[in-house]
């Protein structure tokens, strides 16, 4: 198997579906979406960022590639309306697309000091580790839809 990361730092979930078709190309059996981070963090319109991610997991959808959508939540100091509003879009497109969720994909990370780089923000190595050890089992139920 190959694994093809087709991300871009600090990228959007617009710019990600801009990318889609030259990321995705002909060969892909499975995905692994993660966007949306940076828009939260820009204070990107939630209704934006969810139209985006719509139309990537459609074009999914329509390709019959099975998908595992890793989630994000808001950071808390956004703002009540603005964290309703963006934490839902994951579990309602999961649910729209039947794709797999992983419901939060900074789970265990986030706000701990110790897995993370001196910004507050990005994992450190060993961030990346426990982030990895946590979404396996949901990549190998993706990888059992292939």
């Amino acid at each position: 198997m190959t694994v093809l990361n087709g991300s871009v730092s600090g990228d959007t979930a617009s710019g990600g579906l801009q990318r889609l078709e030259w990321t995705l190309g002909a060969g892909a059996e499975a995905v692994i979406v993660q966007l949306g981070a940076n828009d939260m963090l820009r204070g990107i319109d939630p209704g934006i960022t969810e139209r985006a991610l719509d139309a990537i997991l459609t074009k999914f959808f329509e390709r019959k590639i099975p998908v595992l959508v890793a989630g994000m939540l808001a950071a808390r100091g956004v703002g009540s309306s603005f964290r309703d509003r963006f934490d839902q879009i994951y579990p309602r497109l999961a649910v729209k697309y039947g794709a797999l969720l992983y419901p939060f994909f900074l789970e265990g990370v986030a706000e701990q000091s110790s897995l993370n780089m001196s910004d507050g923000i990005h994992p450190n190595r060993e961030g990346v580790e426990a982030m990895v050890q946590r979404i396996l089992p949901d990549v190998e139920k993706l990888l059992g839809k292939t």
